[in-house]
């Protein structure tokens, strides 16, 4: 029913530019998997707890005068300057894996803060901030007249 005249066969050399497409595209895909950008970086892991958040980040080799936080309504704001390690005289790197340079990232939070009780503290490279939910953004008892 089917001969070998219906079906057009391709030698392999044919096939070769449709192949390398293919190839060029999912190394294109594939690129940044396993990557951070710099929309991600620090990296934060937040929770609720009581009445408040809290939020914890990795800053490795960082100065605390080097961090800023700030809260604005219901916006964290983490940002600072991560400076490179300095190499002594005849030190090369071989391998640097840590951003150095400026960085900032904002966390919207699904409540108001109260920014004059926000504690941050900043102990072996982990920056953990507590924000307090504001007292008048709490959820009220509403009493039902009759």
């Amino acid at each position: 029913m089917f001969g070998p005249g219906i079906w057009r066969m391709k030698s392999f050399a044919d096939s070769v530019p449709e192949i390398m497409d293919l190839q060029r595209e999912i190394n294109r895909l594939f690129s940044n998997v396993g990557q951070s950008t710099a929309l991600d970086y620090p990296a934060i892991n937040v929770w609720e707890k009581d009445d408040s958040f809290v939020v914890t980040t990795e800053l490795p080799g960082m100065e605390p005068e080097n961090i800023n936080i700030s809260v604005t309504g219901a916006t964290l704001t983490i940002s600072g300057v991560a400076k490179a390690d300095p190499l002594k005289e005849g030190e090369t790197y071989l391998r640097q894996e840590r951003a150095v340079g400026n960085f900032q990232r904002n966390f919207q939070l699904p409540f108001q803060v109260d920014s004059k009780k926000v504690e941050a503290k900043y102990e072996k490279g982990v920056l953990n901030i507590t924000l307090p939910r504001l007292q008048e953004d709490l959820p009220k008892k509403i009493e039902i007249n009759s």
